[in-house]
């Protein structure tokens, strides 16, 4: 198999049983556009976004993951995946070309998460009223919302989460850039493929359920406008979990709210910092700098971050408690 076989995160999928409303927060409040629709999905982008949608909506009874797409790093990467894949038994078999992109070939991790990677894609092709002056930006900056910029990462939650860790980086070309180690374990993983810290994030689920999504995050670029959305969705009653303040891990300023179907969303300031060397060593926090410089500002994440995650399951007090006993700080997850 190559020795890089991704080239980026394309897309994300997730499910809501309020599908308008969904909708109507990534559009109304973050600017985004609705490019296509098809049956219970409609196909979204951020104005920074190059193809033909980051985002798919789809109506489902609960809230959730419903697949990650990546894109291949070439034809012949897209068919070494497939192969690799297919020697764990987790794939899932070919699908023919959709919305915005070519054949593709499907597969689940360990802990069941839904993936696709293809190598084929739709370019966005902005309309002259929509076209930027400048001609390496795909659009004109929108004039509603608050508009982020195009799709930054997800964030896992897995019950096994060095199985999904593993898998990622031995047949999807990941890298782990940091982690949280503890005594009895790692807690968190931050993977990626390019010189961003991460596009793929693990976290250890808690409730000891399998398969579900922590966040899905879009980039601004401007740590600023994360205090102007703050002040939006405040007055139009979405609900912020925590933030905008830093992370110590990747680096990155943040701001974690609710969309209306209960998904976790980030919404990510400037990078923190970006990856160059080829032989980069994984960051490591333990207990001990994670109480000094696991949050940069100091701010205390409320207990179920650690534990909720969509589809929604009840949250037991050990689960609760889980999260905190190695970190004082209460350990900020990006």
């Amino acid at each position: 198999m190559p020795q890089h076989t991704i080239a980026q995160l394309a897309h994300v999928e997730i499910l809501s049983a309020k599908p308008q409303e969904t909708e109507d927060f990534f559009v109304d409040l973050l600017g985004m556009s609705v490019t296509a629709r098809d049956g219970q999905s409609a196909f979204l982008r951020a104005w920074q976004d190059t193809y033909h949608h980051s985002l798919i909506i789809t109506e489902a009874p609960d809230a959730g993951l419903g697949h990650i797409g990546f894109r291949a790093d070439s034809p012949a990467a897209l068919e070494a995946v497939a192969a690799s894949i297919e020697t764990t038994g987790r794939g899932t078999g070919w699908i023919e070309p959709g919305h915005g992109h070519g054949r593709a070939y499907t597969f689940t991790t360990p802990d069941g998460h839904r993936n696709e990677v293809f190598w084929d894609v739709e370019r966005y092709q902005a309309t002259p009223e929509e076209a930027s002056v400048s001609p390496n930006l795909p659009q004109k900056r929108p004039l509603h919302g608050n508009p982020v910029k195009r799709l930054d990462h997800v964030n896992l939650m897995a019950a096994d989460l060095p199985a999904t860790s593993a898998f990622y980086q031995e047949h999807l070309s990941f890298l782990v850039r940091e982690k949280i180690t503890m005594p009895d374990g790692d807690l968190g993983h931050w993977l990626s493929v390019s010189p961003l810290p991460h596009e793929i994030a693990i976290m250890q689920d808690m409730t000891g359920t399998a398969g579900r999504l922590h966040h899905v995050a879009f980039w601004y670029g401007n740590d600023t406008h994360l205090n102007d959305c703050a002040e939006t969705l405040r007055d139009y009653n979405i609900t912020i979990e925590a933030g905008p303040s830093k992370h110590g891990i990747t680096q990155s300023p943040f701001m974690y709210v609710y969309e209306p179907g209960g998904n976790r969303v980030e919404l990510f300031g400037a990078n923190g910092y970006m990856i160059f060397e080829p032989d980069w060593k994984t960051r490591v926090w333990t207990p001990e700098n994670l109480a000094v410089g696991g949050s940069m500002y100091g701010l205390e994440l409320p207990p179920t971050f650690f534990a909720y995650g969509t589809p929604n399951v009840e949250i037991g007090e050990d689960a609760l408690t889980e999260g905190f006993k190695h970190a004082p700080d209460q350990v900020p997850v990006s």
